[in-house]
């Protein structure tokens, strides 16, 4: 028991230091100051250029890399209607210690669950050591206790996932993207000064299956996204933190014709946007990477949420294409836990016509 409480206790601590330099919480009062430096240590060996990505390996765990996640994100539609937005997340962090159990590996592991409805927007969380949390290349597993991601027979796809927490619950089966390279064939560049993670997607899976959303349950179908990254660090000293966007064009009413597009742009001081990256996803799966130079993002109305202003409509403009406009869905989509940031839908107008999601860290 005293174990268990001491490993709960280095755990805890791991969280806020570790994600505070990584920009995925609000550590800092409602005006933000420069993260200090010792808190954006590498955590790690950083990703090197160059490196071929091999499957199913990477799928697995990468150890030299400090952090590393496996992240869903899904827009759904009941038969009867009815729309729905769905995270669920498993992170690795490295947290090295002088600690010797069968129930500890030098690994942190946790999860987030979160369903949206409307307006309303619940996230729950899970924290494990080693034993209760599993990764397996192939065939592939993640998993929390009981919440997982894992394939149905050798290949990787088709996936089940589930997760379970009270009156709410996702189980989907996932099938039929093709896997995306993003950045120089997934080494991604997150900053001017070369920090960089590497980083693939599925990002037009055909999920299917039921969500029960405060004790009622749906027959629910939609476009799934599935984003893999690790690296040692992505943030220079002076940055904040980051808006990240995965939309899909929804309208040409078949899943064969659909397009993505990835954005990720980094903050640094007064929440001005230094540094972004973005691919173009044509629906066979070639990429397109979109240059720094190329990417216009500015925020063109806030949200107020608990005494903190929140992006809740966003612009972009990139090169040869019109303005796009990026708006909340579920204005309020604050996940509340351990670790708090903003994750929630979004729909794309102008530019892009689409649905999907967005993340923002350092508020």
């Amino acid at each position: 028991m005293i174990k268990s409480r001491m490993l709960k206790s280095l755990a805890l601590a791991w969280f806020v230091i570790v994600f505070c330099a990584f920009g995925l919480t609000a550590c800092q009062p409602v005006k933000q100051k420069p993260i200090p430096s010792v808190l954006k240590m590498a955590v790690g060996k950083p990703v090197t250029k160059g490196s071929a990505l091999v499957f199913p390996k990477d799928h697995g765990i990468h150890a030299k890399q400090g952090i590393e996640w496996w992240y869903l994100t899904a827009n759904l539609q009941s038969d009867t209607g009815e729309t729905f937005g769905v995270q669920w997340t498993l992170f690795r962090t490295s947290m090295p210690s002088d600690v010797e159990s069968q129930w500890w590996d030098n690994n942190l592991y946790f999860a987030h669950f979160a369903l949206q409805h409307k307006q309303e927007h619940v996230a729950f969380e899970r924290f494990s050591r080693a034993s209760q949390a599993t990764v397996t290349s192939s065939p592939f597993s993640a998993t929390i206790d009981s919440w997982q991601l894992s394939s149905i027979n050798d290949e990787f796809l088709p996936l089940n996932l589930i997760a379970t927490h009270e009156n709410y619950q996702i189980a989907l089966t996932l099938k039929d993207s093709p896997r995306i390279l993003h950045g120089d064939n997934g080494y991604s560049q997150k900053t001017q000064s070369g920090h960089a993670s590497y980083y693939f997607s599925y990002p037009f899976l055909k999920g299917e299956g039921s969500l029960t959303f405060a004790g009622k349950t749906y027959k629910v179908t939609g476009n799934v996204w599935y984003d893999r990254e690790w690296s040692a660090s992505l943030l220079d000293k002076d940055q904040l933190g980051w808006d990240w966007f995965s939309l899909v064009d929804t309208q040409s009413g078949s899943q064969s014709k659909r397009k993505g597009l990835m954005l990720f742009c980094i903050r640094g001081d007064g929440n001005r946007y230094n540094y972004c990256s973005g691919t173009r996803i044509a629906p066979n799966g070639d990429t397109t990477t979109i240059s720094k130079d190329d990417i216009k993002l500015s925020v063109i109305e806030t949200v107020t949420l608990g005494n903190r202003d929140y992006p809740s409509k966003w612009q972009v403009k990139l090169s040869n294409t019109p303005a796009i406009v990026i708006e909340s869905i579920t204005q309020d989509s604050r996940n509340q836990l351990t670790i708090p940031y903003w994750e929630g839908r979004v729909k794309a107008s102008g530019g892009f016509n689409g649905k999907g999601y967005a993340e923002v860290t350092g508020y």
